[in-house]
């Protein structure tokens, strides 16, 4: 194997293992949660801040939390097919050079496999960091649901600031100059 091969597979390996410790935080997070706060009790950390214990069938906002079942097993699938694809992705940009980009895909593939673990072994997905605006209160979430936030940020950023620059490519570069447009004409006279 040639060094450039080995530095590929190192920093693959790194972001795998950054995406792990978001499984392990999430995880252990979770199961203190689960042992030592009973279900949705409250355990305020300042005026606006609680630490709860919510159990949430649905997806993202309890999207879904009401339906029959179902919704189980179609998020253990969609959230595997998508680890897969985000795994896939990460190889395939392994030696880009695309730190923005990655270390977002590695907190959403972190973010994604730690609510598919409580999927698989719970049946839904422990929440408990609680958050109040005045009287209201966004929903509870969890590590995982952080990482993915924080990782669907990255993506934006990466999106609007350092992707294009890094493909040295605008829109304009893509266009077909006008003077090939097909109009009938061989491009040749002048006239």
């Amino acid at each position: 194997m040639s060094e450039q091969e080995d530095t590929g597979i190192g920093r693959f390996a790194i972001w795998m293992v950054v995406a792990g410790v978001i499984v392990l935080l999430d995880q252990a997070s979770k199961w203190a949660i689960i042992e030592w706060v009973e279900l949705y009790d409250r355990v305020p950390i300042n005026s606006f801040i609680n630490i709860t214990h919510q159990r949430n069938t649905g997806a993202a906002f309890s999207f879904l939390a009401d339906a029959s079942g179902w919704q189980r097993y179609f998020f253990i699938t969609l959230a595997s097919i998508v680890s897969a694809g985000i795994t896939y992705w990460i190889w395939t940009e392994r030696r880009h050079g695309k730190f923005i980009l990655i270390a977002g895909l590695a907190l959403i593939l972190g973010g994604a496999i730690g609510n598919l673990v409580d999927r698989i072994a719970l049946g839904y997905v422990t929440d408990f960091i609680q958050v109040w605006f005045g009287d209201w209160a966004f929903p509870s979430f969890n590590v995982a649901d952080s990482a993915i936030t924080v990782g669907a940020a990255l993506l934006i950023i990466d999106s609007l600031f350092f992707s294009k620059e890094e493909s040295g490519e605008s829109s304009a570069v893509n266009e077909e100059p006008a003077s090939t447009a097909d109009d009938g004409s061989s491009g040749d006279e002048k006239g």
